[in-house]
């Protein structure tokens, strides 16, 4: 590989360990606070989860006790309709916001919506406090189908005294049906209907605005190492790419290194792959040095299309990384606006 670990800088405040968790799962860790809102997104706004409210008096109510089937293709049996939630994820609880519902409690990081703000905190999405959990007396419990399904994190969860629904997302498929499952346990389908079309117009017009563009991204991400990693199609953020036609150079590598659905990237091969675009995503909140400012100074990468082009964007690692989910939205414009731009 040639020598380029001496120009970049540590990017995550991480231990590798914790951020190999955060990467291979597809969510997050360590959310970064964002309070911005968007007509299209759904869930960051309380009239979004009014409208669905609104909508759902129409519809026939939801019988209870229902058994749903989880994320984890586990059936659960609903006893009646939640109103006290412990969500153990940022994802999980933006689906349940996405919803139309609120939460008491939730993992130190997930701090989007803002609403979320005032929930108790029982921990991190890794280490959750049932203690914490308990106390807040939740009828439902929302943990997480990408974080969770480890054994050790899961069997805890599942040994809780109450409902505990897997939900969560690792590409945009998933995102739906987090949303899909959430309509139905908290009798909200309208407000998750209403979120589903949001972001599946969300992906239409950035399709729209890619049309007859015929161009090469990766979406890159370093670990406290500086080993640079590239998303495949297998990933979250591959599959953002791949869901608006983007080819990846990447697609066709191994899975390589510490992330399933990554492939480490050398110095050469990046080099050899010249993308038109790159997506570099910084999974350390500032003011540690973007990934994206930093590509450019590295000798061997200041003759890439991407570089002379100014063609080097930076990725919010929630949008693509951290919190898969009804944010989803603004993942496509991010692309899109990268790719359409002048």
């Amino acid at each position: 590989m040639i020598s380029f670990k001496n120009r970049l800088w540590r990017l995550s405040v991480l231990s590798f360990a914790a951020f190999a968790v955060v990467v291979s799962a597809a969510a997050c860790a360590g959310d970064d606070d964002d309070d911005d809102t968007d007509a299209t997104t759904g869930p960051t706004t309380s009239a979004t989860a009014t409208a669905g409210a609104s909508a759902s008096a129409t519809a026939p109510a939801a019988v209870y006790p229902m058994k749903v089937k989880d994320m984890l293709g586990r059936e659960v049996e609903i006893k009646s309709k939640p109103t006290t939630i412990v969500a153990v994820s940022p994802t999980a609880v933006e689906l349940v916001y996405a919803a139309g519902g609120k939460v008491v409690g939730r993992t130190t990081t997930a701090t989007f919506p803002e609403e979320a703000k005032s929930a108790k905190e029982i921990g991190t999405a890794y280490q959750p406090n049932l203690e914490q959990i308990l106390a807040l007396k939740p009828d439902l419990v929302v943990a997480d189908s990408s974080i969770h399904a480890q054994p050790a994190l899961r069997k805890p969860l599942e040994e809780l005294p109450v409902p505990v629904i897997f939900a969560g997302a690792e590409s945009y498929q998933q995102v739906l049906d987090g949303l899909k499952l959430m309509g139905q346990v908290l009798d909200n389908k309208a407000a998750a209907d209403t979120v589903i079309a949001g972001i599946e117009k969300a992906k239409e017009d950035a399709k729209k605005a890619l049309a007859g563009k015929k161009v090469t991204a990766l979406a890159l991400i370093a670990d406290r190492d500086n080993t640079l990693y590239a998303a495949k199609p297998s990933s979250y953020a591959g599959d953002i790419l791949a869901q608006l036609g983007i080819e990846n150079p990447a697609a066709a590598q191994a899975d390589s290194g510490p992330f399933p659905g990554y492939t480490t990237l050398s110095a050469e091969k990046l080099v050899q792959f010249n993308p038109d675009f790159i997506f570099a995503i910084t999974p350390a909140p500032e003011p540690a040095p973007r990934l994206a400012s930093l590509i450019p100074t590295i000798p061997p990468f200041k003759s890439l299309k991407a570089v002379t082009g100014n063609d080097v964007v930076d990725a919010k690692v929630d949008y693509f990384v951290q919190a898969p989910g009804p944010r989803i939205v603004e993942a496509f414009k991010t692309v899109a606006a990268a790719v359409s731009a002048p």
